[in-house]
């Protein structure tokens, strides 16, 4: 067996299949698609397995374990302390009703990136863009669409795409993709962190518990939005009948699959690389094939990882359960003979 593997977060340990949890009973199929969109934009490591993927898309799922059985190395992933235990959370696409102009019901705005912004330079803070003349005239104009509540669309700054239904100006209707362009450069604060801060004691439905706060204190809005200084801008992207399966383009550049894309910390763990993910609950216990095909401001750290659930409300509720142990074993190619 080879020696362990260092990265700038991680260690990886090698280990034998069979500390793999539940290896032998997920259906591997189902992960298969995502194992093909990696190879559109594959690491260096897995590129010469690609042609092989591809080949086996349609095997049965033996065939399919035994591959990676004769190709792949596990590695459990551990900080550098021997910690080999931490959390994993969910994101998902939300999905809203939207106008492509501001209606007396739908009047906040979702925009495109400002004109002007420069990569990782600090520029308004949320508050600072509800607010000061010179932000919003900076930002006049690249609106996208409005939607009909704040927190619809503090939620897609949150999750960092989505789907918009929107009425055009002659009252047609359409499907876009909204994803994810740039950001302020401010740092993340979560909401429901500063929710409890205020003695709030329910809330782990998001948003829901998040709504019901607001209609209990109304007047709390603005602080409760821009407890969060990070704002983040969007681009709009067609929706054909074909890509409505297709989950949003993660930071790989690949679209990312529901149930088997993960966002990780890419100190940690390279994109494109396969991982077997086992989490015990309570919420969504799991042991299964996954890919690393993203990231995000919150995914820090060896053993850290957010979990595609798909899109749409159910994917939503699943996504707002879970918050819960996370064990991850990198599925490294082999050495060529």
């Amino acid at each position: 067996m080879t020696g362990s593997l260092n990265h700038p977060k991680s260690r990886w340990v090698p280990v034998p299949w069979s500390d793999l949890p539940g290896f032998n009973d997920d259906p591997l199929h189902e992960a298969w698609s995502a194992l093909i969109a990696n190879c559109a934009r594959p690491n260096a490591a897995f590129a010469p397995l690609c042609r092989e993927v591809r080949q086996l898309a349609l095997a049965e799922t033996d065939e399919q374990r035994q591959w990676m059985q004769a190709r792949l190395q596990p590695y459990r992933v551990e900080a550098f302390n021997g910690q080999s235990e931490g959390k994993l959370t969910s994101y998902y696409e939300p999905v809203f009703e939207a106008s492509r102009r501001p209606t007396a019901t739908h009047s906040v705005p979702l925009y495109q990136t400002p004109l002007g912004l420069v990569a990782r330079q600090p520029w308004f803070t949320r508050e600072q863009i509800d607010t000061l003349p010179q932000a919003q005239a900076a930002l006049r104009g690249r609106e996208i669409a409005w939607l009909a509540d704040p927190i619809d669309v503090l939620m897609l700054h949150i999750q960092g795409s989505g789907r918009l239904r929107i009425t055009e100006a002659d009252g047609s209707q359409r499907m876009v993709r909204v994803a994810f362009a740039a950001t302020n450069e401010q740092p993340y604060r979560s909401v429901q962190q500063w929710l409890l801060s205020q003695g709030a004691t329910k809330v782990s439905l998001w948003p829901d518990d998040t709504k019901a706060w607001v209609a209990q204190n109304p007047q709390r809005l603005p602080q409760l939005l821009w407890s969060n200084p990070r704002y983040v801008f969007f681009r709009e992207e067609p929706l054909a009948d074909i890509d409505s399966a297709a989950g949003p383009v993660g930071a790989q550049g690949v679209p990312l699959t529901a149930g088997r894309s993960i966002a990780v910390d890419r100190e940690s763990i390279p994109y494109g690389t396969p991982v077997w993910l086992a989490s015990p609950g309570p919420a969504a216990p799991m042991a299964k094939l996954v890919v690393a095909q993203d990231t995000g401001s919150a995914i820090v750290g060896a053993v850290r990882a957010d979990y595609f659930a798909g899109t749409g409300p159910e994917a939503g509720r699943l996504a707002a359960r879970v918050n819960q142990p996370l064990r991850l074993w990198v599925l490294w190619p082999k050495p060529a003979n």
